[in-house]
């Protein structure tokens, strides 16, 4: 069971490695690509996890299959069974949470609608009354297309010129369906603790993307960053964390975001530079995955040779 440990740790390990240089990568890329770039690396690191667990759950069946009894494979492979059961023991346990996960971010989207439901709709803006100073971009939900939601105490908190920044910026999550990608990391998290790392740098990568569309919408980078700030100053002053934890122009490390928006704006890398970005984000997370496609594969080969050695070996010889 050597090659079988082996190949095991690789596959569960690779991912933190894979995490830390996709999250690296990400902060050379502009917004967009560091977004699309960051979701697609939790994926592949995720699969690549769920692969490694699925091939070590499959050592027993694969026995079976070779006509080897329950009794003979644990008399060569002591360690099969157990850890073919802590496998599966964490998968179950992935799902379980993965569930839960999903019916939490149900569960916010239902109660976001429900506190929207009392504001007054202005196109695609639904102003909430309240004295809580918050803004945030609100998903479709059962047929509801997405809106703008923001409280009547940001609407007074801001100039006219900072609103349009404002709503600029959750526009952009709306149509940039930002909260699909946060999802998909967000539950690629759960399979794998090392892809935390990556969905706390795409929330702020995420506010980035928006922020620099706002500031095109605007055509003045120095505007956006000021209100942006003053909102969250705002936001900030009056004591409370927004009421749902959803996307919102006031969250995230706002100084970053704001001395971002005082520099140039970053340009989509080009040849020799994007291509070089792209081949080492995904040759780590292939790595990775293909690493854990091995075990799969490997498992199957291994128990294939150990059964032809087991059934044409005399009674007491043991497979090395």
């Amino acid at each position: 069971m050597t090659y079988v440990l082996v190949v095991v740790v690789l596959a569960l390990a690779l991912p933190w490695g894979g995490a830390a240089i996709a999250t690296r990568l990400a902060d050379r890329l502009p917004p967009r690509w560091a977004c699309w770039g960051l979701t697609g690396a939790s994926v592949l690191l995720a699969g690549g996890t769920i692969s490694a667990l699925v091939g070590l759950f499959h050592v027993p069946f694969l026995a079976s299959l070779e006509r080897l009894s329950l009794t003979r494979v644990l008399e060569e492979w002591p360690t099969a069974v157990p850890f073919a059961c802590a496998a599966g023991a964490v998968m179950v346990a992935q799902l379980v949470l993965l569930v839960r996960r999903w019916m939490q971010h149900r569960a916010v989207l239902g109660r976001a609608w429900a506190a929207a439901d009392e504001g007054t709709s202005d196109g695609d803006v639904l102003v909430v009354p309240g004295t809580d100073v918050d803004a945030f971009a609100l998903p479709g939900y059962r047929g509801r297309r997405g809106r703008v939601v923001v409280t009547a105490a940001m609407v007074r908190t801001l100039k006219e010129g900072e609103r349009e920044v404002l709503l600029a910026h959750e526009r952009a999550h709306l149509a940039g369906r930002h909260h699909l990608l946060s999802a998909v990391v967000d539950l690629a998290a759960v399979v794998h603790p090392a892809i935390r790392g990556v969905r706390d740098a795409l929330a702020f990568h995420l506010e980035r993307w928006a922020d620099e569309v706002a500031a095109a919408v605007v055509g003045d980078r120095r505007a956006a960053a000021a209100a942006i700030a003053r909102a969250a100053l705002a936001r900030s002053a009056h004591g409370r964390e927004a009421r749902h934890p959803l996307l919102s122009a006031t969250s995230g490390p706002v100084p970053r975001r704001v001395q971002a928006l005082l520099l140039p704006e970053p340009a989509a890398p080009r040849g020799g530079a994007r291509r070089a970005g792209a081949v080492a984000l995904a040759g780590t997370v292939v790595v990775a995955a293909l690493a854990a496609l091995a075990l799969a594969y490997g498992l199957h080969e291994y128990v294939e040779y150990a059964a032809r050695q087991l059934i044409g070996a005399p009674s007491g010889r043991t497979v090395r």
